[in-house]
Order: C-alpha cells, then sequence, then structure tokens
C-alpha cells in the first residue's frame, strides 16, 4: 500500500478552525471591506506594526506599552511585541468594552429611556 500523506497532525491545545471555516471568515471580512491580515502567533511586531493592528496612533500604543498593558522587549532602543500579546490584549480590551456597554445598556432600560 503507498504512503499517503499527512493532512493533520493532532497538536495539544484549542482546536484551530476548520480550514473552510477560517476561509469563509476571511472572505465574509474581505467581502465586507474590511482589511485582513494574518500573523503567527509568535510573530514579533513593530510598534508600528502592532499599533496598526490595534488601528490606534503609534503615541497611544507606545503609551500602553508603558502603562504595563501590553507585554513586549526591547531590541537595543526598539520594543518588540509578540503577535500572542497583542492579541491578549484586544481580547481583554474587546471584554471590557463589552460589560461597560452592558452596564449603559442596563442603566438605559432602568431609566426608561430603552
Amino acid at each position: 500500500m503507498p504512503d499517503r500523506p499527512v493532512v493533520a497532525a493532532h497538536r495539544p491545545g484549542p482546536r484551530p478552525l476548520l480550514p473552510s471555516r477560517l476561509l469563509a471568515s476571511l472572505l465574509a471580512h474581505l467581502g465586507a471591506g474590511r482589511a485582513v491580515s494574518i500573523v503567527p502567533s509568535d510573530a514579533e511586531l513593530t510598534t508600528q506594526q502592532a499599533a496598526d493592528l490595534l488601528n490606534v496612533s503609534h503615541p497611544f500604543l507606545v503609551g500602553l506599552l508603558e502603562a504595563g498593558e501590553i507585554e513586549y522587549r526591547t531590541v537595543g532602543t526598539h520594543r518588540r511585541i509578540l503577535a500572542s500579546s497583542l492579541l491578549a490584549y484586544q481580547r481583554e480590551d474587546d471584554h471590557r468594552r463589552r460589560l461597560v456597554a452592558d452596564e449603559f445598556t442596563q442603566l438605559g432600560q432602568e431609566m426608561g429611556m430603552i
């Protein structure tokens, strides 16, 4: 019997999106006119690349770094940010924003505004 190529290998940890679901999501974002970036989680980003991915200004991102909101390391005088650290910050920030929006919605309902 001839050898068959390995299609997928089991790795511990969370399961990635199926390729078809990933492609569908990618095409949906592109179809909606949104920019899409594919970045390995272990990639090191410059501060400008990280700012671009978060859609914030470079000075704002540097403020987040200096406040300890996002992990980074220095290479000489330059800061480098792991994509995984940036995405962790983004998930936490999205969560905080949702909580605040929920609180405003509840307040509006209690006041009879909604």
